[in-house]
């Protein structure tokens, strides 16, 4: 799924919602208000905020406003292959300031996303203007943690996971559990692991589906429920990307073959069988 950057105002009326890719919105004018996991601010023109994937965050627009936001998924080449390092900025939420440089760059955007290109060539020139401003933003805020990062007790996580599964889930939880600061949970956690932990989480959720898939027959709505996915949809869409193949098609490929009377080996005598899943 590639990235995407729009720019429209936000309505007065507060609404909320998480979604399952990485969020960076940036006010030109005007301003909004955000709260992402209990952090909150005013975020005024020439200013930004990083809202990572799966955080639920609460927004508003303040009178005559524009935003420009940016998009991106985790497999969207602006956060992989040589730009994989950016992903870390979403470790945890934060708001930021543009510098004079970033504003003239932003300005720069602005242009370029007004240009009439083809549907391939924008696409691929959204890319690179989205790592470019990445990559900076990176330079800029730095690590959170100047110390070596601390070990982890993964075992003591894995265990808070399984028992969690079903439920709403927040980098904010495992941060608690280590007696740490969300921003510095999430710095030794990738360090430890190479992942960020709502990666983590994610992969906990698949292998538990997985499990139940095979070894259970239980109903997709009821795994995709007891995993932590919103429904069957979120499931399959998350399962396909993992793993190459839909939950369903998992499920038939590993169901035994239906027994064939041996004595049943004309072929209209196999026509009307039906094999049961």
């Amino acid at each position: 799924m590639p990235s995407m950057i729009r720019q429209i105002p936000l309505a007065s009326a507060t609404q909320h919602h998480s979604h399952d890719f990485h969020q960076i919105v940036i006010t030109l004018c005007g301003s909004s208000e955000f709260e992402i996991e209990g952090l909150g601010g005013r975020v005024n023109a020439f200013s930004g905020c990083i809202v990572p994937a799966n955080h639920e965050h609460y927004y508003s627009g303040y009178g005559h406003n524009q935003q420009l936001i940016f998009d991106l998924p985790e497999d969207a080449p602006a956060l992989t292959g040589e730009n994989r390092e950016l992903v870390a900025l979403f470790d945890a939420p934060r708001f930021f300031g543009l510098d004079n440089a970033l504003r003239h760059y932003l300005a720069f955007m602005q242009s370029e996303l007004a240009q009439e290109f083809d549907t391939s060539s924008n696409s691929f020139q959204q890319e690179r203007l989205a790592a470019t401003l990445l990559g900076s933003l990176k330079a800029r805020l730095g690590a959170t943690a100047s110390t070596s990062p601390r070990r982890l007790d993964l075992t003591r996580i894995d265990r808070f996971i399984r028992h969690h599964l079903a439920d709403e889930l927040r980098v904010a939880d495992l941060a608690r559990l280590a007696c740490l600061s969300e921003a510095h949970f999430s710095d030794c956690f990738r360090a430890q692991t190479g992942l960020s932990p709502w990666q983590y989480v994610k992969r906990q959720r698949l292998h538990a589906a997985r499990q139940l898939i095979l070894q259970s027959r239980l109903p997709l709505t009821d795994i995709a429920i007891q995993t932590g996915f919103a429904n069957q949809s979120a499931l399959s869409h998350a399962f396909r990307r993992s793993y190459g193949l839909s939950p369903r098609k998992l499920r038939q490929a590993d169901a035994p073959p239906a027994v064939i009377n041996a004595t049943s080996t004309s072929i209209g005598s196999l026509a009307g069988q039906q094999k049961l899943y």
